[in-house]
């Protein structure tokens, strides 16, 4: 058996994709414990970002232009 990742969509390994997941989820669990939680909108970028198909400076830019379209 290899230990190279099947890639998965957009070119990212299956690796990557449990990385970003387990990474949006920490975040994730952080908010709620302060009490807030995400938004849907919030959310479809975390997936479009876990899926790959944004890199990760794109989903800092994405996140940020909810809050401040200009």
């Amino acid at each position: 058996m290899s230990a190279i990742s099947k890639p998965v969509s957009m070119g990212i390994s299956a690796q990557e994709r449990a990385t970003r997941q387990k990474a949006i989820d920490f975040a994730r669990a952080s908010v709620e414990l302060e009490g807030f939680t995400l938004s849907p909108e919030v959310e479809a970028i975390n997936q479009r970002y876990i899926d790959g198909e944004l890199s990760g400076d794109e989903h800092i830019t994405a996140i940020r232009a909810l809050h401040d379209p200009t």
